[in-house]
């Protein structure tokens, strides 16, 4: 299998942290989100049981997160599966290395398979768009397809997920074609990935010091900012008590609740930017 397995030809470090780098906070005692430089990878399932992984991180990012597991687990205890959110480089940067120490699955919708399988590369990142200097640096950024294809499985159509009993997946498209967050009914817990994210994720400042604010995805990465609208939308709809965003730290309440409902309200203003090539196609 590893010589099946490729990450990006242009998987390469990316000198970017954040204040939470490295840090993991338990949300419910089955779900803990751990910080990989300025990107969140959630683990589900209790501490002695069974669980998943959701999202693996920044590129060359295995060993931390391999150190994370580590803490939060038994040595002997793996991940039933690796899901994914999306395949964007900051999602995906240390999949290959998981995947050959653990040997286990990766989930996801087939709408991201092209950009999973080596068929498809995503477009390359918008340095054009309105935005803070994370935005100006999206070109240090990978954006070329990996191929985790001997390993790769759709999502269920019904909307369940593997190995996580009583969450459902929802297709929330705009960011990516595939993109998708992971909602618990039973508390209100919402895995949102970059659909919406709790920093501004264009601001080297706030990213950095991790000011906590309710914002769209990611510009720079952005493609479809109709669809990103619609899916904020279905999200606030289901009022979530909790959400780990990609980027960002974990909110709750009403605070959450209000965000998300300025967002919905003021998206044209609070999440599309004014110019950039995906927002002005040619």
């Amino acid at each position: 299998m590893e010589n099946q397995l490729h990450q990006s030809e242009d998987n390469h470090f990316i000198p970017m942290t954040s204040v939470s780098s490295g840090k993991g906070e338990e949300i419910q005692n089955d779900v803990y989100y751990f910080t990989n430089q300025i990107v969140n990878v959630v683990y589900v399932g209790n501490p002695t049981g069974d669980w998943v992984l959701i999202d693996a991180g920044m590129p060359k990012s295995g060993p931390d997160i391999i150190a994370s597991v580590s803490a939060r687990f038994t040595e002997t205890n793996k991940p039933k599966a690796i899901i994914l959110t999306h395949g964007h480089f900051d999602h995906v940067g240390g999949i290959v290395e998981l995947i050959e120490k653990w040997q286990v699955p990766v989930f996801a919708h087939p709408l991201e398979f092209p950009y999973l399988t080596g068929k498809l590369d995503y477009p390359e990142p918008d340095t054009s768009v309105e935005g803070g200097l994370l935005a100006k640096l999206s070109f240090l950024y990978p954006h070329k397809a990996i191929d985790i294809g001997p390993v790769l499985q759709a999502l269920p159509s019904d909307g369940s997920i593997p190995y996580m009993p009583g969450w459902k997946w929802l297709h929330t498209p705009g960011h990516s074609p595939g993109h998708v967050s992971f909602f618990r009914p039973a508390d209100g817990t919402l895995i949102a990935g970059d659909a919406f994210v709790t920093v501004r994720a264009d601001s080297l400042y706030k990213v950095l010091v991790q000011k906590k604010e309710v914002n769209g995805p990611p510009r720079y990465l952005t493609t479809d900012w109709k669809a990103a609208y619609e899916s904020v939308r279905m999200l606030e709809a289901l009022h979530p008590e909790t959400a780990i965003t990609g980027h960002g730290q974990v909110m709750r309440g009403a605070a959450l609740a209000t965000g998300l409902r300025q967002l919905v309200d003021h998206f044209q203003d609070l999440a599309v930017p004014d110019h950039g090539k995906f927002v002005d196609p040619a």
